[in-house]
């Protein structure tokens, strides 16, 4: 970690990249990137474009090759195929030090025997910056992330949001074009990690730099990015705004991973223009909006999000708002969670399967609620479905 730190902190000041016609290109394309470590593909064919001034995401479970990915961008790790191009340059073989990038770790990998002023001064100083341009950078930089007044203190004499400061600050020292986050929240309680993902989409539009992280926490993700990258073995699977990605995912796997689906697997009966009618094995015939051309006999998966799923003790025949008939189907509360803003309700279904209902709670008290055992009426209309291959 300290040979990546100073790799990357080290010699004159970054490069400049070539100015970007409006519009012309990406500040960062990825082309066909392949890493191997043994036989192992930790990177496989990614292909990636990402814009001048955006905040991107990639997300995905542990060892799907993001941090990796990450590090190539670093130049941490070489490629074995492929092109990474920054403004049109190919740095994929170029040393950390010879591209404007800057790299924050996921332990922060600061110094504890340097105070935050060194800390942050450590890259300006190995890059020969004259000293007065480092006491003004290193000033800058503490008024940027809200550190007056800690200058002194070592690491050990600050909480965990503080060191993460001083980790950003270290890392925006000498203004690189793309930041690179690893994971910077990881550490951070739930109350921390939500003031600091505002505060760190705030400074991101303050400077208009391109910020990329690397994170596994799907909220942390939709709630940053304005777009994120899903992988998943080593693969690029969906790239796409989070709410695509939420209520449009191109695969099962998509749904599954990013928030709570519920999914029923069928065959497609009949098709009436962008209306399916797919007969399941769990929940009957349902009807579902697909705009895609799905052939009669295709299996696939009819899946909800849980918010999507109203319940009623008489629910209704056809959905009021459309006339249009309605998905519905017959059950017992299994089990109620309230989690404050919702109450999270399982539905066993008289057809066995158990499903997820996240209802919003409109009330202070309890007076529209549910209890455990009580009979209900589960309904979704045709829209509130996505058909996804099995």
């Amino acid at each position: 970690m300290a040979e990546d730190i100073a790799n990357i902190e080290t010699a004159a000041a970054p490069v400049k990249a070539a100015a970007l016609p409006e519009l012309a290109q990406p500040l960062l394309r990825i082309e066909g990137v392949v890493k191997s470590f043994g036989g192992f593909r930790a990177v496989d064919g990614v292909s990636l474009d990402i814009r001048a001034g955006e905040f991107f995401a990639l997300l995905g479970p542990s060892g799907c090759g993001k941090t990796t990915l990450l590090r190539m961008l670093a130049g941490f790790e070489a490629p074995d195929e492929g092109r990474i191009l920054l403004a049109g340059e190919d740095i994929a073989q170029a040393l950390p030090h010879q591209r404007p990038v800057n790299m924050m770790f996921q332990n922060y990998a600061l110094f504890p025997h340097l105070s935050v002023r060194d800390n942050i001064a450590f890259g300006l100083k190995r890059a020969g910056m004259a000293r007065a341009e480092i006491a003004a950078r290193v000033a800058e930089m503490v008024a940027l992330v809200k550190l007056e007044g800690l200058e002194k203190r070592k690491p050990d004499q600050l909480s965990g949001g503080q060191r993460q400061r001083v980790a950003l600050a270290r890392s925006l020292a000498r203004r690189p074009q793309v930041l690179l986050l690893d994971e910077p929240m990881a550490a951070l309680d739930k109350k921390l990690r939500e003031s600091t993902q505002v505060e760190l989409m705030e400074l991101q539009r303050r400077l208009g730099l391109t910020f990329i992280i690397v994170t596994h926490d799907q909220d942390e993700a939709m709630t940053v990015a304005g777009r994120i990258g899903v992988m998943q073995a080593g693969r690029l699977e969906q790239v796409a705004s989070p709410r695509l990605l939420y209520e449009e995912p191109v695969s099962r796997w998509i749904a599954e991973f990013v928030g709570d689906i519920n999914l029923f697997e069928g065959e497609v009966k009949t098709r009436a223009m962008h209306r399916l009618a797919v007969t399941t094995r769990d929940a009957g015939e349902l009807v579902a909006t697909e705009p895609r051309r799905a052939v009669v006999g295709t299996k696939v998966c009819v899946a909800i999000r849980p918010e999507k799923i109203r319940l009623a003790r008489r629910g209704p025949a056809s959905d009021a708002a459309t006339g249009h008939a309605i998905n519905r189907m017959e059950g017992a509360i299994l089990d109620a969670n309230y989690l404050g803003g919702t109450t999270i309700y399982k539905v066993k279904l008289d057809s066995g399967p158990v499903v997820r209902a996240a209802v919003a709670n409109t009330a202070r008290l309890d007076t529209d609620g549910y209890g455990v055992g009580q009979r209900v009426v589960v309904w979704f209309t045709p829209d509130d479905c996505v058909v996804l291959d099995r």
